[in-house]
C-alpha cells in the first residue's frame, strides 16, 4: 500500500511530499478536459437554446396567424349572429390544437388588460397579469407596430411569445410558451451528456496521457497549434523550440514554412478580394461562382471634379487616390463595410456582409460616409498649410502651382442606399469577381450625384434613415426634397443626415426654415416657400430659389422633381 502510494503521489523528502509531474500533469490536464467539454456542453446548451428560440418564434408566428385568420372570421360570423360567448368558445377551440404542451397559452388581451379569451390548462383570470408588458405593446401600436416578440409574467411563469392587433375585435392576441417547459428537454440532455462526459474523460486521460504524452509530446503542439489556426483562420509560426530530432519535429518546421509561404499568398489575396470572401475561401478551400439575395446597405462616394484634376497632375493622380483611399477604405472596414469596387474617382462599399454584434448597417454606413468626408478635409487642410508655408518663403505660388493646388484640394460626395439586392461572385471559373447587382446599388450612384445638385456632403434614402433611426438619434435626418432621377419612373424622398453635434442656434434655424420652405413647396405654395428658403443660409436652400423663384407650381404639381441628368 505504501509503495503504490510513493509511486502514485511521490516520495517524501524531508518530510515534504514531492510530486511526480506526470501526477501534475494527469491532475491538471483532468481538470482543464473536464471544464473545456463541460463549457463545451453548456455552450453548445445555450447556442441550441438560441436556435430553439428561433423556431419557436416561426411556429408561435405561424399559430397566431392562423388564430388572427380565425379570430376575424369569428367576427364576420358575429356579425351575422351575435353569439359572443360561442364565438370566444370557438376562438379558445381553434387556438388549443396548436399548443404543445401544458402550459401553452394563447390569450386575448383588451388594451385596459381585460382578457377577452384565453385557451390552454392555465388557470383562467380575468386581467393580464403583466401590465408593464402590455403597456409597452400598447404605445408600440401608437407608433405603427401592431406585431412583435414580447417575455412577460403569467400567473409566476415566464413566457416567451409572439403578439398581434386584432382591429375586429380590438384586442391584442398572444400565442406563447413558457420557457422552462420548453427547455425541459434540452436540460436533460445537458446532463446525460454531462455525464458521459466524465465517464469518457476518465477513461481517456488515464489510457491516453500516461501512454503518449511522452511519445508524441509534440504531436500535442503541431495539433493545437493547427486547431488554434484554423478556429482563427490564421496562419502562424509554431514554436518547436526543445523538440527531438525526429520526424515529426520535421513536420512541424515543415508546416512553419508551409504556413509563411500561405500567410503572404493570404494577405496578398485579402487586399483583392472582400474580406467575407476571403474568410470564406479560408475555411471551404474554394471559392465558387455563386450569388444569393442579401439585405445590405449600399455606399457610394466620387471625387468631384475629377476631369480636372486628372488633367493637371498627370499620373501623380495616382499617388493622391492612392493617398485618399487608404484612409477612406481604413474607416469603411473600421465600420464593418467591405469594398465592392473601385473605379478611378468611384468607390463602391457594401455594409451588412461582415457579421457584427449588435451592428445596424445603414448607421455604420453613415459613419463611414462622414469618416470619408474627414479624410478630405484633412487632405485639404494639410494642402493650405503648406500653401500658406510656400507663401511665407516665396510670396507667391506660379500659374502651374495655383493648378495643382486647386486639383489636390480633393472633395467627395456620398450617396446611401440599401435593400435587397444580389451579392456574389460572377463571371467564370478562370476569373471571377465579387459584385453587388441591384436597383438599390444604381440608387446610391443617383443619390451620390445629387449631393452636387444639393451642395451637402451625404445624401441617403428613406431606407437607410428609417434603419439608422431605429437605435440611434445621432443624426437628424432633414429632407431634402422629393426627386426623380433620371432613369426612373418613381419619387423617392432624400435625406441629408446632420450629426446633432454640431447643431447650434443658427443651424437649429436654419433646418426649421428649411422644413417650412420645403413643406410650403410640397403644397403648391412656391411664393411663401420662397420666403423661407430665402432666409435659410444653407447652399441647399439657393438650390429651390433658383428652381422656384417668380414660379407658380404647375396646375399637375404632385411634390416630385424630376431631374433631367445624371
Amino acid at each position: 500500500m505504501y509503495n503504490w502510494l510513493s509511486k502514485v503521489l511521490g516520495h517524501k523528502v524531508n518530510g515534504v511530499r514531492v510530486t511526480p509531474l506526470v501526477v501534475k500533469i494527469v491532475t491538471i490536464f483532468t481538470v482543464f478536459l473536464l471544464i473545456s467539454n463541460f463549457t463545451t456542453n453548456y455552450i453548445n446548451l445555450m447556442l441550441n437554446r438560441g436556435e430553439q428560440i428561433g423556431l419557436l418564434n416561426q411556429l408561435l408566428v405561424k399559430d397566431l396567424k392562423e388564430l388572427h385568420v380565425f379570430a376575424g372570421n369569428q367576427h364576420q360570423i358575429y356579425n351575422f349572429n351575435p353569439d359572443l360567448e360561442g364565438a370566444i368558445e370557438n376562438i379558445e377551440g381553434s387556438a388549443v390544437r396548436n399548443h404543445r404542451g401544458r402550459r401553452s397559452l394563447s390569450i386575448g388581451v383588451t388594451a385596459e388588460g381585460d382578457v377577452f379569451f384565453q385557451a390552454g390548462e392555465m388557470a383562467e383570470v380575468e386581467r393580464f397579469t403583466d401590465m408593464d408588458v402590455l403597456s409597452e405593446i400598447v404605445a408600440a401600436r401608437e407608433t405603427g407596430v401592431e406585431e412583435g416578440t414580447i417575455n412577460f409574467d403569467f400567473q409566476g411563469y415566464d413566457y416567451f411569445g409572439v403578439y398581434k392587433y386584432n382591429d375586429a375585435w380590438d384586442i391584442y392576441q398572444i400565442r406563447a410558451e413558457e420557457l422552462g417547459e420548453f427547455y425541459a428537454d434540452s436540460e436533460r440532455i445537458f446532463r446525460q451528456v454531462s455525464i458521459i462526459i466524465i465517464g469518457i474523460s476518465v477513461v481517456f486521460v488515464l489510457v491516453g496521457v500516461f501512454l503518449l504524452r511522452f511519445i508524441l509530446r509534440f504531436v500535442r503542439v503541431i495539433t493545437d497549434n493547427i486547431m488554434r489556426m484554423q478556429a482563427d483562420q490564421t496562419l502562424q509560426l509554431m514554436d518547436l523550440e526543445g523538440a527531438p530530432n525526429d520526424d515529426v519535429t520535421y513536420l512541424g518546421i515543415a508546416f512553419n514554412s508551409l504556413s509563411n509561404t500561405i500567410d503572404n499568398l493570404m494577405n496578398i489575396f485579402k487586399k483583392f478580394v472582400a474580406r467575407d470572401v476571403a474568410a470564406k475561401a479560408y475555411r471551404e478551400r474554394e471559392i465558387r461562382l455563386e450569388g444569393a439575395k442579401r439585405n445590405l446597405t449600399i455606399l457610394f462616394t466620387d471625387i468631384k471634379s475629377f476631369t480636372f484634376m486628372t488633367e493637371t497632375l498627370g499620373t501623380d493622380i495616382i499617388k493622391l487616390l492612392n493617398l485618399h483611399y487608404d484612409k477612406a477604405i481604413s474607416h469603411i472596414h473600421r465600420y464593418n463595410g467591405d469594398i465592392g469596387s473601385i473605379i478611378g474617382d468611384a468607390l463602391l462599399a457594401v455594409f451588412g456582409t461582415v457579421e457584427s454584434e449588435g451592428g445596424n448597417k445603414s448607421l455604420q454606413a453613415v459613419h463611414a460616409a462622414y469618416k470619408i468626408h474627414d479624410v478630405a478635409a484633412s487632405l485639404r487642410k494639410e494642402m493650405y498649410n503648406r500653401r500658406e508655408t510656400i507663401l511665407k518663403q516665396r510670396g507667391n505660388l506660379t500659374e502651374a502651382e495655383e493648378n495643382v493646388f486647386k486639383a489636390v484640394l480633393l472633395e467627395v460626395g456620398v450617396g446611401l442606399d440599401g435593400g435587397e439586392v444580389f451579392y456574389g461572385n460572377i463571371g467564370s471559373n478562370e476569373r471571377m469577381v465579387n459584385t453587388v447587382i441591384g436597383d438599390n446599388v444604381n440608387s446610391a450612384s443617383r443619390l451620390e450625384g445629387l449631393t452636387r445638385f444639393y451642395r451637402v456632403p451625404v445624401v441617403v434614402s428613406e431606407y437607410v434613415k428609417d434603419e439608422v433611426s431605429v437605435d440611434t438619434d445621432e443624426y437628424e435626418f432633414m429632407e431634402l426634397d422629393s426627386v426623380q432621377v433620371k432613369g426612373k419612373t418613381q419619387g423617392k424622398k432624400i435625406f441629408w443626415p446632420i450629426r446633432r453635434e454640431q447643431f447650434d442656434d443658427q443651424l437649429r434655424k436654419d433646418v426649421d426654415e428649411y422644413k417650412q420652405g420645403l413643406h410650403l413647396y410640397y403644397l403648391g405654395d412656391w411664393t411663401a416657400a420662397n420666403e423661407h428658403f430665402d432666409r435659410c443660409t444653407f447652399s441647399v436652400s439657393d438650390t429651390f430659389s433658383q428652381r422656384i423663384s417668380g414660379k407658380e407650381a404647375p396646375e399637375d404639381w404632385n411634390g416630385v422633381w424630376t431631374m433631367s441628368e445624371k
